[in-house]
């Protein structure tokens, strides 16, 4: 039976790849010690998600282990020598970035040092996969033309139509610490391939989405979005009139991409990893999406500051990652999610 560990394995990604794995009759084991409370507060806690996976997902075990312990780390990797470590344990937000700039460099970028070197030291044959963020990209993203539409930005020049490309620069741009701190850990991903060899793969996520969300106003735009709009909550839109684009990828395709790159890996390679046009949107057109399936209006405010280093118009190019493994491709539709979504949190309140 083969090993996997997944750390961060309480959140969307990890959860989702924890039972994927479980059910392809993997050992895993999971890395989580609910960090994302601490970011978020009571909202952010995934420990009922932890103790879900225990219950409920044969084969696997639930390791509370902080990715910045670097002698826990290695003792983890050695001891189990595992043919896939899945990292998607990191400090997600912007805002909170700001205010606990030491915190969130040492988990973003320094935690997964410790997990690459690891595997280097005790299991160099393993695939590494690392779950970064097209906010490598920084503002730079913005400084493309666009044309404003009723409801949307979009790129005003149709060779910009498919999105951003792995290509795309990261550097001389505005970040956000976090987008700082994760592009210094996609890099030595990147260089732990390049120069050492490893299997490294580096997935540049658009806006990650799916049933297991423990979303909050930082963090998880579309899940949060259905849960104020199905509260009948208020919903604040900060910035560029609402018209501010993201593409939405279900965890499962996400997954999914893992996996292909499993079955081929490709040492050191960057994926933009996202919904890609077809599932792009705006905050607007997911309201308007919310209003249709609710059958009342999602109240709204409007801040007109913008988030600094926020994307006005993202979409990911999937053309690289398509064509590596044409056997992915994106399965889940963005009206799609949102029943998925509408459905889960109206079940909640039922509850």
């Amino acid at each position: 039976m083969a090993t996997v560990i997944i750390t961060g394995s309480s959140g969307l990604i990890g959860s989702e790849a924890v039972r994927h794995y479980a059910a392809q009759g993997w050992d895993v084991h999971g890395v989580d010690n609910n960090m994302r409370a601490v970011f978020f507060g009571p909202a952010g806690d995934t420990t009922g998600v932890r103790d879900e996976l225990i219950r409920s997902v044969a084969h696997f075990t639930h390791h509370d282990i902080d990715v910045r312990d670097r002698d826990g780390v290695l003792k983890l990797i050695t001891d189990l020598r595992p043919a896939l470590v899945i990292h998607c344990a990191a400090q997600p937000s912007h805002d909170r970035a700001r205010d606990m700039p030491f915190v969130d460099f040492d988990v973003n970028a320094v935690g997964t040092l410790n997990l690459l070197e690891a595997v280097r030291i005790a299991a160099p044959e393993a695939v590494f996969i690392l779950m970064s963020t097209n906010k490598v990209y920084g503002d730079a993203p913005n400084e493309l033309p666009l044309v404003e539409l009723e409801t949307r930005w979009d790129y005003a020049d149709k060779s910009n139509q498919d999105g951003i490309a792995e290509d795309f620069r990261v550097d001389r741009c505005l970040h956000s610490l976090f987008g700082a701190s994760k592009l210094a850990a996609d890099v030595v991903a990147q260089e732990y391939g390049k120069y050492f060899g490893l299997r490294t793969g580096i997935f540049r996520g658009g806006c990650l989405t799916g049933p297991r969300h423990a979303a909050v106003e930082l963090h998880g735009f579309l899940s949060y979005l259905v849960k104020v709009a199905v509260s009948d909550e208020e919903y604040t839109i900060i910035g560029y009139k609402g018209k501010q684009v993201r593409d939405q990828i279900h965890s499962s395709d996400v997954v999914a991409a893992f996996d292909a790159f499993y079955s081929d890996p490709r040492p050191g390679e960057v994926y933009n990893l996202g919904g890609g046009r077809g599932n792009s949107a705006s905050v607007l057109e997911c309201m308007a999406a919310l209003e249709t399936r609710l059958d009342r209006p999602v109240r709204r405010r409007y801040v007109d500051e913008p988030r600094i280093g926020d994307h006005i118009c993202y979409i990911s190019d999937l053309g690289k990652l398509r064509s590596h493994f044409p056997e992915w491709d994106v399965r889940r539709s963005l009206p799609e999610i949102l029943d998925e979504l509408v459905e889960q949190e109206l079940a909640m309140r039922d509850q």
